[in-house]
């Protein structure tokens, strides 16, 4: 992998009033999903600030292909924070692909109308696996 293919995802989303415990539920399902589908993802990581009024979801994707394949199996799963958040924003920092980007845009609409902005590298590297 390089970091050139490499594509860095995170999602910010409100939590709706008296759902903070539906959402804590589906986010270890969620979790559990993730990690026994998708062995191809290098981080997932799903953060609740203090008072469990905000939620921040980063994942890190090998590429464009492992973005495309998170989105395509998780949107089953996607589908349950519908009434339980409101997703703000999207950015993805890297180079998804148009069918990503796509993708991204149908999980916008379907939790709450985020942005999704696409973030193009500059310069950078990768280092996973390194010893």
């Amino acid at each position: 992998m390089s970091a050139d293919d490499s594509i860095v995802y995170v999602d910010r989303s409100d939590v709706r009033e008296g759902a903070l415990d539906d959402v804590r539920s589906a986010i270890d399902e969620l979790v559990e999903f993730i990690a026994t589908k998708e062995p191809q993802l290098l981080a997932y990581n799903v953060y609740l600030n203090d008072d469990g009024t905000r939620m921040t979801v980063i994942h890190v994707n090998r590429d464009s292909a492992s973005l495309e394949y998170h989105l395509e199996i998780g949107g089953p799963a996607f589908r349950k924070f519908a009434g339980l958040i409101t997703l703000r924003s999207i950015d993805v920092y890297g180079r998804p692909s148009e069918a990503a980007i796509e993708r991204l845009h149908e999980k916008a609409r379907m939790l709450g109308g985020a942005t999704v902005v696409v973030h193009d590298r500059r310069a950078g590297f990768v280092r996973v696996g390194d010893a």
